[in-house]
């Protein structure tokens, strides 16, 4: 503890690069790249159109660079096959330019295993590592992985869908996919777990899982938060939140100082000074 706030001491590795994370979040900056985007800002067509937005996020502060499908989804293996090239592409064209890890949204071990042969160092998965072969191909490669919940949060069976509930069946999911990423003979600190608040999940169990990043974030590995669309902040008690990126930043300032050490979300800039200033707050002795 520290400011009576809690502060993991935990060290992040991506490719080739560690990171203190005890005080200092790191940010994801996410890049959509396929055809049928539904981000709101248009689908990006070029890898020229790419590198200039990466460019954008470096710039504004993005540790990590994301890249996947529609939105940031996660592509599985049985993805549409150009959206799959296309992501494969962008992932040499961005390690190939920019001196940052670079994280790919893929399901499936094939696609992952040609996103690291491109150069990722990182892989963001919200299967739950369906796939047999993903966690071995992430290993073999000596790439960190993300363990994403996308959808309802798992529910006890006999018990009430209460927050302690929910939070506990949560924190029992990411326990057994950060184990069986261990089991595959990845490092914990190549490890990353990513509750999913506003992934498929109602506003009041979003806030609930947000809520509770202090426990998720004492799971034993490092804790992302997704806070791209984050309507869910003002819900529960009914607070008119017209800017959607008020209500982002307002999560992800949340989720860092209670213990999540890495901000994916498309307002890197935002997102940088909500972790430097909680950062430092954390830093103060």
């Amino acid at each position: 503890m520290r400011n009576g706030l809690y502060v993991p001491p935990v060290r992040l590795c991506l490719g080739s690069r560690a990171f203190d994370v005890t005080t200092r979040a790191l940010v994801m900056g996410l890049l959509d790249c396929t055809t049928d985007s539904q981000s709101g800002i248009g689908p990006t067509f070029d890898i020229d159109g790419l590198l200039f937005r990466a460019e954008q996020l470096i710039a504004d502060g993005a540790d990590v660079l994301e890249v996947g499908g529609g939105s940031g989804a996660l592509l599985s293996g049985g993805g549409a096959g150009g959206d799959v090239d296309l992501l494969i592409a962008a992932v040499g064209a961005l390690t190939g330019r920019f001196d940052v890890p670079v994280s790919v949204g893929a399901g499936g071990a094939g696609v992952a295993r040609d996103a690291f042969r491109a150069g990722a160092s990182v892989a963001n998965d919200a299967t739950g590592f369906a796939d047999p072969e993903y966690l071995a191909a992430a290993a073999n490669a000596g790439a960190s992985v993300v363990a994403t919940h996308v959808g309802a949060p798992p529910q006890r069976v006999g018990q009430s869908p209460v927050e302690e509930d929910l939070v506990a069946a949560m924190c029992d999911e990411l326990v057994a996919r950060g184990r069986r990423a261990e089991d595959a003979g990845i490092s914990p600190e190549r490890i990353m777990v990513d509750a999913g608040v506003d992934l498929g999940k109602t506003a009041g169990q979003s806030a609930a899982l947000l809520r509770a990043s202090n426990r998720l974030a004492g799971l034993g590995w490092p804790l992302v938060v997704s806070a791209s669309n984050a309507a869910f902040v003002g819900a529960p008690c009914e607070l008119d939140i017209d800017a959607p990126r008020d209500a982002a930043l307002s999560a992800a300032a949340l989720g860092v100082a209670l213990g999540a050490r890495i901000v994916r979300t498309r307002d890197v800039r935002g997102a940088r000074r909500v972790c430097d200033t909680v950062g430092a707050v954390l830093a103060a002795t």
